[in-house]
């Protein structure tokens, strides 16, 4: 059955061509994921409703794994159930995940990887503008309160400060709750509200990461499954946060590559379109050629797909208690200020000379003024780019 909130019958095909359009033009990393996503489906289509868009965003950051990714599955859970979300799910990952394979499979034959650099030199300002525009927009729906800008500012400072992002969702979770909290200190339902949207996931997290703890072994599809397995049901956070988990395990553990393997692995999934995690299929194409690649990819994306399969259905009933709606809300809020933070981090790395500001804010006046497809605009600078760079 479909989850509730889904306001119109989507077909699949519809849905599978949505997604696989994103996922070959969704540059940017997470965040301009998620603001391509919000101008496709709740602006431009109207699957969704802002608010149903911003509950979700506030469940992708609060599980481990890709929250864009996530987004996607949620958003296909949402219009048509179970196959919803696998075949969006499935549509934002294979266009990536093919480019990758085909770069990976240069790189293991002339040891070098083709030149993208133009295009992303022309594209990555146009991304800053949608992102942009998605945060203006989705900030207007979530700031319901003086409270909630409060914490949403507070959280901006907490981040800027380097703590740990999930630690600032769970207290700009906790911080929105405190009055409703507050009225209900004794009741047990709080207890086990909160129980609910922290503490058992947490345990189940711990125990699952326990389970699939692999020790050091000769190479195997099947330790490679598992070791990716394992990064996907506990990887909280950015691209950075990801470098450090499979140099741990691939480098430092299993010595089945070597360090400047692993940083052009991770190049390739930052400047290919689609989930940063495609990583992971260059890096068992590398170990095991297509099988490699097909296994890694599965490996690190299934975790995703069933922590949405499980919460999906919760997320209704979580807005129906006052206390939890509240906690929800405070997520929210802290997702869109690590949007802001990302966004501000990109831009500085981005913006960095009169070309690259013009595209930036050509783009701005378009999306904001004109209310020109992104998708065009990333085209035209991917052109741009090309012209650019030979």
């Amino acid at each position: 059955m479909a989850a509730e909130g889904a306001s119109e019958r989507v077909s699949l095909l519809a849905l599978a061509t949505a997604f696989l359009k994103l996922g070959t033009i969704a540059f940017g990393g997470p965040a301009a994921h998620i603001a391509l996503m919000q101008e496709e489906f709740v602006r431009r289509r109207g699957w969704i409703t802002q608010q149903e868009f911003l509950d979700r965003l506030g469940a992708a950051n609060l599980i481990p794994g890709p929250s864009s990714t996530e987004m996607a599955i949620y958003i296909g859970y949402t219009k048509r159930g179970w196959r919803g979300l696998i075949i969006a799910g499935c549509c934002f990952i294979i266009p990536a995940a093919i480019l990758v394979s085909a770069i990976a499979a240069t790189y293991v034959r002339y040891g070098s990887m083709p030149r993208v650099g133009g295009v992303l030199y022309a594209v990555k300002p146009v991304v800053i503008a949608v992102v942009l525009q998605a945060f203006w927009k989705l900030a207007r729906s979530a700031i319901k309160t003086k409270i909630l800008g409060g914490i949403g500012i507070l959280s901006t400072i907490a981040l800027l400060l380097g703590v740990e992002n999930l630690l600032v969702l769970v207290g700009a979770g906790l911080l929105a709750g405190v009055p409703v909290l507050y009225a209900r200190l004794k009741s047990k339902a709080a207890s086990a509200t909160l129980n609910l949207l922290w503490l058992k996931p947490k345990a189940a997290m711990a125990s699952l990461a326990a389970i699939l703890a692999v020790q050091a072994a000769p190479f195997s599809l099947w330790r490679l499954f598992l070791t990716f397995l394992k990064i996907g049901s506990v990887l909280f956070g950015s691209g950075y946060v990801l470098l450090a988990f499979l140099r741990s395990d691939f480098v430092l553990r299993l010595h089945w590559l070597t360090e400047k393997q692993l940083l052009d692995a991770v190049a390739v999934g930052q400047v290919t379109p689609g989930p940063v995690f495609t990583t992971a299929t260059f890096i068992g194409y590398l170990l095991g050629g297509p099988s490699g690649a097909a296994v890694a990819t599965v490996g690190i994306f299934l975790p995703g797909f069933l922590l949405v399969a499980a919460s999906g259905p919760l997320i209704p009933r979580i807005r129906r208690s006052a206390l939890a709606s509240a906690v929800l809300d405070g997520v929210v809020v802290g997702s869109l200020a690590l949007m802001g933070v990302v966004t501000w981090q990109l831009g500085r790395a981005v913006l960095v000379d009169p070309f690259t500001i013009a595209i930036a804010c050509l783009s701005a006046v378009l999306l904001f003024g004109f209310r020109v497809n992104a998708a065009w605009l990333i085209l035209a600078a991917a052109i741009i780019g090309v012209i650019h760079g030979a």
